[in-house]
Order: C-alpha cells, then structure tokens, then sequence
C-alpha cells in the first residue's frame, strides 16, 4: 500500500503562482506514474496533469496546459505541481495519485490506485 500525501495549497490571489508537492509516506515513488487531480465544489474530479515513472512523459488537461508543471525529483520522492497565473476557476481540492500500471494522456482517475487526502487550493480575484 502506498500511503501518497500533497502538501502546498493555500490562499492566493488571481495571477499568482503556487507549488503542490507529493510524496509517499516511507515508501519510494520511483516505480509509480503520478497524476494530479481536482475537484471543484459541486463537479466532478478530474486529472489535470501527469508524470510517468520514467519522468520523460507528461500529459496536461488543456485547461492548465502552458501554465501548470509537473515534475519529480527521484533522489528526493517528490512530485510537483508548478501552478502559474492562477485563476479562480483553479479553486479546488488537488488530489495526488500514482498509478503502478500504465496511463494515458486522458489522465483518468481509473488508472490510479492510490490517493492522496488532498490540499486545498483558494484562487480570490
């Protein structure tokens, strides 16, 4: 079982940018692809960007492409999420997830197997 854990949101203003990290919890995510996911008040959850194991491959949803980054630092165990000019239509719940199959750029929530609590991100304009 991997025990994944976010951490980074917060409160910020339109045009701000802001970092979600990732990490398992004594466990290395090396071996995993990872995903990051949101959920609105009142929609559904959905992925938004994804790495593979290797970290050669990513995949963004077109509503962050060109402003969002994802990347990982093996030595480290850490998956980021760079969040640029943020909107307030970025306010949601962000969730992490690794996957320890393959994954597809439609970033689907079915193809990962372990979940994040999720962090709380809060864009005000």
């Amino acid at each position: 079982q991997v025990q994944v854990v976010e951490s980074g949101g917060g409160l910020v203003q339109a045009g701000d940018s802001l970092s979600l990290t990732c990490t398992a919890s004594g466990q290395s995510l090396d071996d995993y692809a990872v995903g990051w996911f949101r959920q609105a008040p009142g929609k559904e959850r959905g992925g938004i960007a994804c790495v593979t194991w290797s970290g050669k491959v990513t995949y963004y949803a077109d509503s962050v492409k060109g402003r969002f980054t994802i990347s990982r630092d093996k030595a480290k165990n850490i998956v980021y999420l760079d969040m640029n000019i943020l909107k307030p239509e970025d306010t949601a719940m962000y969730y992490c997830a690794a996957a320890d199959g393959a994954v597809t750029s439609a970033i689907l929530s079915d193809e990962y197997n372990y979940w994040g609590q999720g962090t709380q991100v809060t864009v005000s304009s």
